[in-house]
């Protein structure tokens, strides 16, 4: 198991925003955490990634106890991510906002540094844009630079917070792609995502999380027959 998450509880004063929370990861998966908005899903995120210390649970990398580390710690061990909202370094081109994510990794190594900062810029469609400032980008493009700055950690285990959001549908198509050749580098990936096509089509399993709590996990056919995830999120629909 690359990841176990056990127990994980996060509480602000007497609302726990997180309760309960288990659910473990094997390498090479793509694994969907869905939810209503305010299910406790970006908490989830910050605590295992080392944003939040969990007020109760244990968090395991590797079969490591890596609980309340601090997110440079976890990216340091292989843990990456990305955020709802677009965070780059606005007045910085897209390729100096990867160099400057490369050199958390690789210190200030200039060939190593520039050898894959071409390689990512190429990877992550970005190569004709990597002169523009972040601030200029189109929504899309600030969603990939977010992801090439995350992979720019060469991490093991990948978390995307709503990576499509905002995104036009052919965004979504390439996005979609370009998890699949991620997943392919050995990258095991987790996913909170709204697009439901998305997440069913991608995930080979994916826990479902409602007020803070697991409610179902399976695989996407049974998460998405799943009479109380029926009610609580998907709807009628699916």
């Amino acid at each position: 198991m690359l990841l176990e998450v056990k127990g994980l509880t996060k509480r602000f004063g007497g609302l726990a925003a997180v309760e309960g929370l288990s659910f473990g990861i094997t390498a090479g998966e793509i694994m969907g955490l869905i939810g209503p908005n305010g299910a406790g899903k970006t908490t989830a995120f910050n605590c295992i990634a080392g944003a939040l210390a969990p007020t109760d649970g244990q968090v395991f990398l590797d079969g490591r106890d890596v609980t309340g580390r601090k997110p440079y710690q976890m990216a340091a061990m292989g843990v990456s991510r990305t955020f709802q909202a677009n965070r780059s370094y606005p007045k910085l081109t897209v390729a100096e906002n990867i160099a400057h994510a490369l050199d958390f990794r690789h210190g200030h190594k200039a060939e190593p540094v520039a050898k894959l900062l071409q390689s990512l810029l190429a990877f992550t469609g970005l190569t004709d844009v990597a002169d523009e400032e972040a601030r200029n980008l189109s929504h899309g493009h600030q969603r990939l630079l977010g992801i090439a700055m995350a992979l720019s950690l060469d991490p093991k285990i990948l978390f995307l917070d709503e990576p499509a959001g905002g995104m036009n549908p052919n965004e979504k198509a390439d996005l979609q792609e370009l998890l699949l050749r991620i997943r392919e580098r050995g990258v095991t990936i987790v996913l909170i995502e709204h697009n439901m096509h998305m997440v069913m089509s991608l995930c080979d399993r994916i826990v479902v999380i409602n007020y803070g709590k697991k409610i179902a996990e399976g695989s996407p056919e049974a998460v998405a027959n799943n009479p109380q995830v029926i009610e609580a999120y998907l709807g009628k629909a699916w």
